[in-house]
């Protein structure tokens, strides 16, 4: 591919997956899995519930012994969650029960303890109260067979995950490892947080953008490094950070300035290309390549607005693929309002989600002043991508939405 060849969006998304390596594998605790993507197949331990499982606090009692005009119970005893079953031993005794406890052997009915008045060692029901066989039994494997499958490979381990994990029995649990990830910024314009600057200098803040993004999605504390706009420094610093990480992630230096140095630098690396400029707004300069070593490398615009939009929409979906994440298409929503787009690519426009009078999620388009406006993406919750080919779209557009 040329360097002026320029791709549609979802060309570039396709060649991003298709390139990148199949990450490793790590075993883990289970504590530590959260935000990981599940690598092997989880089967369920035991039967769930594992024995009858009592969902009301209360006696339980035999029907039978209802169904025969039984209405006072001698109490055998009481049962809380988490200890050994009491026997009834006959049709007019009962066991006080807690909820989660489980269900005694010869009992298969529980009376809630509002239906019931209990006084001298004899639980007695409500006068008419009928209840039904079974009830407030949660019965045993109603929910999953012992070894019945739970999770495949590819889920995005979250809260609700993490407690199927358990029901495995196993204390480790074997996920995608991220690969080390170097956050490049390049420009002389730029100045950390807290170091004095000239009236001509600006923050850094892609680096720290970037970064977050990562880590919030699970990358494990991406290295964060900032490079001046000379050739040789850029060129020495890339090839080290290049051999301590398995993926490069620049933003500055790759469109078509005097100091624009990446494309060039990239070549000179072997570095080979897979495309360059994508047509899409904000965005369109976008640099993507492959190192001899077989390491993704990204260069980004330097525009904040871009930068951000560019690792979203390619760089984080073509990294949790390539460490097994299932495909799914992104959520859609609909546009609150009507917006109009002239040119001929594709849009990111962002947007701050709200719901409408009939619960339906919408979009309301927030643009930025520039694509350098970092500072009025606060309060928005991504961007959709409203499609090339068209240059209006109405209130109740459907579009794909990307999460910052």
């Amino acid at each position: 591919m040329t360097d002026q060849q320029r791709i549609d969006v979802a060309e570039a998304a396709a060649l991003v997956q298709a390139q990148l390596p199949d990450y490793h594998t790590v075993e883990v605790p289970l504590a530590e899995a959260l935000g990981g993507i599940l690598r092997e197949t989880v089967r369920a331990e035991r039967d769930q519930p594992p024995f009858n499982r009592v969902t009301m606090d209360g006696i339980a009692i035999r029907y039978a012994g209802f169904a025969n005009g039984q209405r006072q119970f001698r109490i055998r005893g009481t049962q809380g969650a988490g200890a050994s079953e009491i026997s009834l031993g006959a049709d007019d005794a009962c066991v006080e029960i807690m909820t989660g406890a489980s269900l005694p052997a010869d009992a298969d009915t529980v009376i809630p303890v509002e239906r019931i008045d209990t006084r001298d060692g004899l639980a007695s029901l409500e006068t008419g109260y009928e209840p039904q066989a079974r009830q407030f039994v949660h019965a045993r494997g109603s929910d999953h067979a012992a070894d019945s499958l739970l999770l495949e490979p590819g889920h995005l381990i979250g809260p609700t995950e993490m407690a199927v994990l358990t029901v495995s029995g196993k204390p480790t649990v074997r996920i995608a490892q991220w690969p080390k990830v170097a956050v490049i910024s390049t420009g002389n314009e730029l100045v950390a947080v807290g170091e004095p600057m000239e009236a001509f200098q600006i923050r850094s803040s892609n680096d720290y953008a970037l970064a977050a993004a990562l880590a919030q999605r699970g990358c494990p504390a991406p290295t964060r490094a900032h490079l001046p706009d000379d050739p040789d420094t850029l060129r020495a610093a890339i090839a080290r950070l290049h051999d301590e990480h398995e993926v490069l992630v620049l933003s500055g230096g790759v469109s078509m300035g005097k100091y624009d140095y990446v494309p060039q630098i990239m070549k000179e690396l072997g570095v080979k290309l897979v495309f360059y400029k994508v047509l899409q707004r904000p965005g369109l300069p976008m640099w993507f390549g492959i190192s001899a070593a077989g390491k993704p490398v990204f260069a980004l615009p330097g525009n904040p607005v871009s930068s951000l939009v560019c690792l979203i929409r390619y760089v984080c979906p073509g990294l949790q693929q390539a460490m097994g994440a299932r495909s799914s298409p992104p959520p859609t929503v609909r546009l609150a309002e009507a917006v109009q787009f002239k040119a001929d690519l594709t849009w990111f426009l962002p947007v701050k989600l709200t719901v409408a009078n009939s619960g339906e999620l919408l979009a309301q388009p927030s643009p930025t002043n520039t694509s350098g406006d970092f500072i009025g993406l606060a309060g928005t919750d991504g961007v959709v991508e409203l499609p090339r080919g068209r240059d209006e779209f109405p209130a109740g557009f459907t579009a794909p939405l990307y999460r910052w």
